[in-house]
């Protein structure tokens, strides 16, 4: 008897089986993974200090390091992603980061801990292109944002989680455990990855890179990262901060101009052609500036303004992700019914709310349960609207051939605009008296709930109306 033909979708795409979900389970792992090991190192960064007896500017770079190395790399990763193959490149990035995480747990000084960061941040940009990337394919357009959808949601749950998961093992065992964690769980997915997934590339493409874009490219984004890290602690107006700033943006523009004309290059210039690309790339930058500056700012308030102890401030920063965790998927299945464009439009106004509701409601005296956490269910709402949604939104009229790239290009908006608004964030609240003033707060809040609402406007106006299906019919 003849088996039944498989099931096709209107573009031309079999229906996803088992395996393909499956597949989607374990590239979710290691995305899991990479959001935890970022979240938690925030909670162990002082017995990290204490053990090693290094100032916190020494030991900044643990963080600053695995940033700029993961922003530098990104879209290096995802042009030879669609080059050579995403599973090819996906499975040694989650070798890379086991390695990275084992170095890490077993550091003896700050600076080889530092130097392993470095590694591990090389395997978590191959890691952030690829993980998407390499499953899409197997599912038609108007299921992809469903797909990112679940994503986003184990993104906002590593958030709530890491923290947790950082305070407990540091707590029972070490901070070293946080790393070590890694490595079984990073071996289970390098041995179930090679039977799940399946290989797939740009058909048009021959394997080669622009070989100079590559190093202009790298140097340019990681002076900006390195420009904006530094702005931190010297300010903005530092002359060296400006002056490599000014030589990152500069490598940029060279590799944009470069990448007008090479036939392999680095920046796909055409994909901006897609109006749902360049309007997602728009919105990002300035909600992304609001996404990481925000979180800090409210941990600040509760723990310097109102001397809240690490746990309650855990517990008061969670429902947050927790709502947004929940609401991810959903979204995702929504807009890919109606569209990127109110979803993303109205959930970018509802965090702007939040923000200026706390700007608004909180002043010096402590309202942790009163007025803090139930406003934070606005910001919930949100960013369970948005914090995957961009990335779908970004990939919806992107033919699967160029995942890799256009991921790569807009995950290297996220990072290099989250460093800049912390920056920022940073900068307003130690003005003046410092991070006792209630005032930097209010300015602080005013910044992010700013940056949010510009982001929505943005959105609203330039995205394209309806799915990604009845734009493609």
């Amino acid at each position: 008897m003849t088996p039944p033909a498989p099931s096709l979708c209107a573009d031309g795409v079999e229906e996803p089986g088992r395996d393909a979900w499956l597949a989607v389970g374990v590239t979710t792992l290691v995305f899991f993974l990479v959001v935890i090991d970022v979240s938690a190192v925030n909670v162990v960064f002082p017995s990290i200090r204490d053990d090693f007896a290094v100032s916190e500017a020494t030991l900044g770079w643990v963080i600053s390091g695995y940033n700029i190395t993961v922003a530098a790399l990104l879209m290096v990763a995802g042009r030879y992603a669609d080059s050579i193959g995403r599973k090819k490149l996906f499975l040694p990035g989650v070798g890379i980061f086991m390695l990275g995480s084992l170095l890490s747990g077993l550091a003896p000084n700050a600076t080889l801990l530092i130097a392993a960061r470095v590694v591990q941040g090389i395997g978590g940009a191959i890691i952030s292109p690829t993980a998407i990337a390499v499953v899409l394919p197997a599912f038609p357009a108007h299921k992809r944002s469903s797909v990112i959808g679940i994503t986003g949601a184990t993104g906002a749950l590593g958030a709530v989680a890491g923290p947790a998961i950082g305070a407990f093992v540091t707590e029972a065992w070490s901070w070293r455990g946080v790393f070590l964690i890694n490595v079984p769980l990073c071996l289970l997915v390098l041995a179930l990855a090679p039977k799940l997934l399946t290989e797939s590339k740009n058909p048009n493409a021959t394997g080669r890179v622009d070989l100079l874009g590559v190093p202009i490219g790298t140097a340019g984004v990681a002076l900006v990262m390195f420009a904006i890290v530094r702005s931190e602690s010297n300010g903005l107006g530092d002359p060296i901060t400006a002056a490599l700033c000014i030589a990152g943006i500069a490598l940029i523009a060279a590799l944009v101009r470069r990448s007008r004309h090479h036939p392999e290059p680095l920046i796909e210039i055409d994909l901006f052609r897609h109006r749902s690309f360049t309007s997602t790339n728009l919105g990002l930058a300035f909600y992304s500036m609001a996404f990481t500056s925000g979180f800090l700012v409210n941990s600040l308030l509760l723990q310097e303004l109102w001397g809240q102890s690490l746990r309650t401030t855990g517990a008061a920063l969670m429902l947050s992700p927790l709502i947004a965790a929940s609401i991810s998927p959903i979204a995702g299945r929504w807009a890919d019914r109606i569209g990127h464009r109110w979803i993303l439009a109205a959930g970018s106004s509802f965090c702007a709310v939040g923000y200026f509701s706390y700007r608004l409601l909180l002043g010096n005296d402590p309202a942790v349960w009163t007025r803090f956490v139930p406003l934070s269910v606005l910001t919930g709402i949100g960013v369970g609207s948005t914090i995957a949604t961009w990335a779908s939104a970004g990939l919806a009229d992107i033919e699967p051939a160029r995942f890799g790239t256009s991921n790569a290009m807009i995950r290297t908006t996220q990072q290099v605009f989250y460093a800049f608004g912390i920056s920022v964030a940073i900068a307003i609240v130690a003005r003046g008296v410092g991070n006792t003033d209630v005032a930097n707060y209010h300015l602080a809040y005013t910044f992010v709930g700013g940056c949010y609402a510009i982001a929505a406007v943005t959105v609203a106006i330039t995205f394209p109306p309806g799915s990604s299906r009845s734009r493609s019919t």
